[in-house]
Order: C-alpha cells, then sequence, then structure tokens
C-alpha cells in the first residue's frame, strides 16, 4: 500500500477503452496520469464520451483495471451542446487564444457550463476519500473546484490550465469574468504551463480583483483564502516515446515516408484540426516559399497531418473547407504528373508511425497561433537522429517556445516569416543543425511528463 494519499484526477474526459477519442489520449498526459494514479490506487471521474439514454444522467459507470479506478459519466445531447460544444469550446477556448472575433457569449450555453460543473460536483464528491488528493484539469472544468467546497470537500484540491491565460484586456470581454475567477481561487494550487499565462493570470488577480500578490512564492490571497498560482511546463513521456523509436512500426513508417519522397526533403505538421494552430496561415507560408522559389518545387514536400475535431462546431468544418480549398491552388499550380508538393491527410496515426514520419522528415513545422505548449515540437525534437538532425521551426507563440529557444522562431501570421524559415532550415549546414538539437534535447528529456506531475502533485501535497 502505498504511503501518499490517494489522487483522484478529474477531468472532461477519461483515458479509458470507451471513451470516445480516448485512443487519442492516451499519449503522455494520459500515461502519467495512469501511472500516478497507479502508485497511489487513485480513481480517475469524468465524462465518458457517450450521449446519455433517458433517465441515466445520474449513472456512474465504474472499471478498476491495473490499479486504477475509472468512473465515469454520459451527458445528455443538451449537455454536450451548451457545455462542451457551447461555453467550453465556442466561449472559452476561443477567448484563451486570443480569438475574440470567434467567441460567442450566450447566456443558455453559459447556464449549460455551469449546470454541468455542478453535476461533476454531485456525483464526484461522495467519492472523495477524507484524505484524497484532488486535481481537477482543464478548461471544462474551471468553477468545480468552488462547486466541491460547496459541498463540504475540505481535501486539498488542484487545478492545471493546458491551454493559454488571455491577457487582462481580453478576458475582461467575457460576461461574468470576475465569478470565473473567483472560483478559481478556491483551488489550493493552480497551474499554467508558462510564465507568461501565470503572469497575466496574477495581473487579473492584482488589478481586477485587487487580491495581494506575492510573485515569489506565487501567492494570491483574497477574501480570507490562499491559492498558489505557479507554472508548470508540461512534457513528453521521454522513455515511453523513445521506446517507440525502436519499433518495426516506426521504422516501416519513417521509410515509408522516406521512400515516397523520392529525394525530396519532407517537411511536416502534425496538428488538430483547430483554428489556433495556424495551419492555414502554414499554408500561405508554403506558399509564399514556392511563389519565390519556384526552381525549389523538386526540393520538398509538405506533409500535413489533421485529424478532425469537433466536427459539430460550425468553425470547425469552416477550417476544413479553407485548409482544402488552400492546398488544393497551390497543388494546382505547382504538381507535376509524378509529383505533389502538399500531402494533406485528414486522419490520425499511432504515436509509433508519427515517430517515423517525424525522423524522416527534415523540418517539423509547429506554427500555432497560439498554443498552451504544443508537445508536437517537443516530439519532433526527441525524434530525431542526433548525428543527422531535422530543424524545428517553431511558432514563438506556442507555450513550448519558451523551452526551445534554439528552433527556427517564427511570426506564424507573417506568410514572409515562414518563407524565410523554410528556406533557412531547408538550407541549414549539419553543424548548425547538430548545435541547435543539442541546445534543445536536454530539456524535452529531462523536463518530461512525469517530472511535471511530480512537480504539481509535491506542492499540492504541500500547500
Amino acid at each position: 500500500m502505498t504511503s501518499d494519499p490517494r489522487l483522484v484526477v478529474i477531468s472532461n474526459r477519461v483515458a479509458v477503452p470507451k471513451a470516445r477519442g480516448a485512443a487519442g489520449a492516451q499519449g503522455g498526459l494520459a500515461g502519467a496520469l495512469h501511472a500516478a494514479l497507479k502508485s497511489r490506487e487513485g480513481l480517475w471521474f469524468g465524462w465518458s464520451g457517450e450521449e446519455s439514454e433517458s433517465g441515466r444522467t445520474g449513472h456512474i459507470d465504474t472499471q478498476t483495471n491495473d490499479g486504477v479506478t475509472t468512473a465515469t459519466i454520459d451527458l445528455s445531447q443538451r449537455d454536450i451542446d451548451e457545455y462542451y460544444n457551447g461555453y467550453a469550446n465556442a466561449t472559452l477556448w476561443p477567448l484563451f487564444h486570443d480569438r475574440l472575433d470567434l467567441a460567442e457569449y450566450e447566456r443558455e450555453t453559459a447556464k449549460g457550463y455551469e449546470r454541468v460543473n455542478e453535476r461533476f460536483a454531485e456525483l464526484s464528491a461522495p467519492l472523495i476519500g477524507p484524505d484524497d488528493v484532488v486535481w481537477v484539469h482543464d478548461y471544462h472544468l474551471i468553477p468545480l473546484g468552488e462547486r466541491l467546497r460547496a459541498r463540504g470537500v475540505q481535501n486539498r484540491i488542484g487545478f492545471f490550465l493546458h491551454i493559454p491565460w488571455p491577457p487582462t484586456r481580453l478576458f475582461v470581454s467575457l460576461p461574468y469574468h470576475e465569478r470565473l475567477v473567483r472560483t478559481l481561487l478556491n483551488y489550493d494550487v493552480v497551474g499554467f504551463q508558462t510564465k507568461e499565462w501565470l503572469d497575466s493570470f496574477l495581473h487579473y488577480c492584482e488589478h481586477e480583483l485587487g487580491a495581494e500578490i506575492d510573485r515569489n512564492s506565487g501567492k494570491v490571497s483574497f477574501e480570507g483564502r490562499t491559492t498558489i498560482a505557479r507554472a508548470y511546463p508540461i512534457g513528453i513521456d521521454w522513455d515511453h516515446f523513445s521506446r517507440l523509436g525502436e519499433t518495426g512500426e516506426a521504422r516501416q513508417a519513417q521509410q515509408r515516408l522516406m521512400s515516397s519522397t523520392r529525394r525530396r526533403a519532407a517537411m511536416i505538421g502534425v496538428d488538430r484540426l483547430d483554428y489556433s494552430k495556424g495551419i492555414p496561415e502554414r499554408i500561405d507560408g508554403i506558399g509564399r516559399f514556392f511563389d519565390r522559389n519556384p526552381e525549389r518545387v523538386s526540393d520538398l514536400v509538405f506533409v500535413q497531418i489533421a485529424p478532425p475535431s469537433r466536427e459539430d462546431v460550425e468553425s470547425y468544418q469552416k477550417i476544413r473547407a479553407e485548409l482544402e480549398q488552400k492546398c488544393g491552388q497551390i497543388n494546382g499550380a505547382r504538381s507535376e504528373v509524378d509529383m505533389v508538393p502538399i500531402r494533406y491527410v485528414n486522419r490520425g496515426y499511432s504515436h509509433a508511425e508519427l515517430f517515423g514520419f517525424f525522423r524522416a522528415a527534415k523540418i517539423g513545422l509547429v506554427t500555432p497561433l497560439r498554443d498552451g505548449m504544443n508537445l508536437v515540437a517537443k516530439e519532433y525534437v526527441a525524434a530525431q537522429d542526433p548525428e543527422d538532425p531535422g530543424v524545428l521551426v517553431l511558432s514563438r507563440f506556442a507555450g513550448a517556445a519558451a523551452q526551445l529557444k534554439d528552433a527556427v522562431l517564427v511570426n506564424p501570421h507573417s506568410p514572409d516569416d515562414i518563407a524565410h524559415a523554410i528556406r533557412m532550415a531547408l538550407d541549414m549546414p549539419l553543424e548548425e543543425r547538430k548545435r541547435r538539437y543539442q541546445a534543445m534535447i536536454g530539456t524535452v528529456r529531462d523536463d518530461n511528463v512525469q517530472e511535471w506531475t511530480a512537480n504539481f502533485l509535491r506542492d499540492l501535497g504541500t500547500a
């Protein structure tokens, strides 16, 4: 039996086999949380990803596998529309990614968000033992800590935000913004991906709430409560990802990409289909590169892997249509009968296959307009051959840019900047590629997801 208190993780989705999209969630984060839960004989609570049958809204499906108990609930179609597709992904997501033009402020979806958070509290509170440590994840469940407190849960409760926290000047556009931040201050520890997002949060607390801030310790004191707010940059599961590179699946994927490019350098982008990832802007940059360097069409092939996401939300349908149009225009203008400059793939691949694709690609193009971290950037670096590494071209607005300063940093809004970076990466001498790789690989290896988990839980345990 472990000497640590039991860990209870609460998140929107739970990585169990029946959960919709769970296979995609089984990357570094799910693996690290599972390991932490296993070591503490823990419980993972959240939505199954399924729509509830009538009369089953209060039913909890409990399974125990490998020392970890999962407890999942179904949501009604109304809950999914208002809480998930509505407030979480049509209001908070665009606002937190600096897209005020896409944020929808609807009273009904806000009510749905509050209602589902209340249901999460109602159904999870009885499962929490007196000595358990509770860790809540991401923007879907910001008010949950307050709801648990209202039900008498006095345990240590932490919260981690996986996406950016917006500057105060943008955040105040949210109706009832003060109420949302007040709910966050019911947690004992609140974590952010970078110091930039942390500073934005502290700025709001100080200037809008009038809270007392100790920037050295991260303590936020407000109305008799103290919350610790700190930055915990998430990393990849280094050991697991490295082992994938030794599999036949990874080697086959690497060979598959290399043999299909016919001596052209491969450049790769891997992103969920989402407007925050800057994929249309990236395609514009590639188009600009080919316009300026038409002779290099025979030197380079770009592979964009973009699995669909949130297909029920209109803005996501629009981006898919825009992306298909832009890729089609460049291919129509630049293709030969035996050569296409852009391959756009609207499906997902296993982690092992992605390792192989990253290893085969001479350039990794990671250019989100705004991103909490972006682990693809770190995975690309981790997959490189130290003797012949590829070049990471990285948006300076990704959280990863704070750690991977030796990537070729770009403004993802500028086609010129992206085109210049592609040219620079394509022509970069081996010695410079090695120098940049060596400067980045240490933080990718050492600041891994296990270290992130341990740091957060240590602070939560002593809060």
